[in-house]
């Protein structure tokens, strides 16, 4: 009895995230929040530029929605970038209880993969929506709380590792996906060259340039844990200015800059439109 319950409860959940999966509505609301993740990429990428040539910045997702706040009309984005981001959370959330198939190991790597996008765009939403509520807030510092916190934990130093670890990880594969063109497969049909040519170049230099990012940033929380020092873990803003002290850093936070922007129009313009839901 017990059981039919809790199966009719799943079917009904599933009947309705098809439900709202099939409105094109929706879908249109959620596809404006690969337009916001493009958004915050490029104007992340523009700070960096600025950084690369001598300039101020905080190159996080904070310093730039707080960029994107002090242009006329920005308060207007920001909201709509805060409902798009949150209806593609919503949207990939609602996938988890629609994916199927016949092996089930696959249907596991789906349903983790949608709800770790919904996760995402769900955190993305958040950097929009505490600027869009009229709050503030500040990334490295937000980082750099955490990490202490997890450090001061039994076995804090191993999780703060792993995590470190982790992002290192992504980055590696962001790289793998940018220069074996994988992201292809997150496309539907393109159906002009021009749109063609436009996705693999911004496509290919995005998500290197992404991926090297995330190494950095890897790269900067192991060294949080192993040194036990909270203050290295200076999330993304740290990363970039890591870069940028680099012999030649300038011009290597001049290519990522560069890239991130790239992967910033990949989003907004080829993603939003020609993306598979």
């Amino acid at each position: 009895m017990a059981t039919d319950r809790k199966s009719g409860s799943t079917g009904r959940i599933a009947r309705t995230a098809e439900r709202a999966a099939d409105s094109k509505a929706f879908e249109r609301a959620a596809r404006m929040g690969y337009v916001a993740s493009g958004v915050l990429h490029a104007l992340i990428g523009f700070i960096a530029l600025q950084i690369a040539g001598g300039g101020g910045g905080d190159a996080d997702s904070s310093g730039a929605v707080a960029a994107l706040a002090d242009q006329p009309g920005g308060i207007f984005l920001i909201w709509a970038c805060f409902l798009g981001c949150l209806a593609l959370a919503l949207f990939q959330a609602s996938r988890v209880f629609l994916d199927s198939g016949q092996d089930r190991k696959e249907i596991w790597k789906k349903r983790a993969t949608d709800a770790g996008s919904a996760v995402v765009y769900g955190a993305i939403g958040v950097s929009f929506g505490v600027f869009a509520l009229g709050g503030s807030s500040d990334s490295e510092q937000s980082q750099v709380t955490w990490t202490a916190r997890i450090l001061s934990q039994p076995a804090g130093q191993v999780v703060v590792g792993l995590a470190g670890a982790v992002i290192a990880g992504i980055g590696v594969y962001f790289i793998y996906k940018g220069a074996t063109r994988k992201f292809r497969k997150d496309l539907g049909p393109i159906p002009e060259r021009t749109w063609q040519r436009t996705a693999t170049a911004t496509g290919i230099a995005g998500f290197v340039a992404k991926g090297v990012s995330l190494l950095i940033l890897g790269g900067l929380v192991v060294a949080a844990a192993v040194t036990a020092d909270p203050e290295k873990s200076t999330g993304l803003d740290g990363a970039l200015h890591t870069l940028h002290e680099a012999p030649l850093g300038w011009l290597a936070l001049g290519a990522v800059g560069v890239g991130l922007v790239l992967y910033g129009l990949y989003m907004a313009l080829i993603r939003a439109r020609f993306g598979k839901l």
